[in-house]
């Protein structure tokens, strides 16, 4: 009696183990079912992932060819502008000269009020009357401000 208690003791360990690892293993079946579905989603997702570093990397490429075309647009227009200046600072450093060439002689003139004024063309005292008090407080205004920029300076 000892030996068949012994022997469906075991009997029944054997039954409880086996009912044990097939509930592991129905366990263990919805694990990996989940993990390969997971494992579905993470193509795809990966597969997006790839799709959206190319679109980024072409942005990025027509971002550069924009930023290089800008750059040399820009350089261009510095340059120009640049010319432009240096155009226009000779342009004032010329009339700078040409009021101070005509200072000295408004200067002249008024210091030699002797010198007689140049002959005036016959057709040219027709067409335009002569002003001598325009044109004398226009030199006026000239000097001073002449004289005033030197003073500015």
């Amino acid at each position: 009696m000892l030996g068949l208690s012994m022997g469906l003791f075991i009997e029944a360990a054997v039954a409880v183990l086996m009912a044990l690892t097939l509930g592991y293993c129905v366990i263990l079946n919805r694990r990996l079912a989940r993990l390969h579905a997971d494992r579905e989603a993470l193509k795809l997702m990966v597969g997006d992932l790839v799709a959206a570093t190319n679109l980024a990397n072409q942005a990025i490429k027509e971002l550069k060819s924009t930023a290089v075309e800008a750059d040399m647009t820009l350089s261009s227009r510095l340059e120009e502008a640049e010319r432009f200046g240096i155009e226009l600072a000779n342009h004032i450093n010329s009339g700078a000269a040409m009021m101070q060439r005509i200072a000295r002689l408004t200067n002249v003139a008024r210091q030699h009020p002797v010198l007689a004024p140049a002959p005036v063309d016959s057709s040219d005292a027709l067409t335009a009357p002569r002003q001598p008090n325009k044109v004398r407080a226009a030199l006026e205004q000239l000097t001073t401000r002449v004289s005033n920029r030197g003073v500015a300076a």
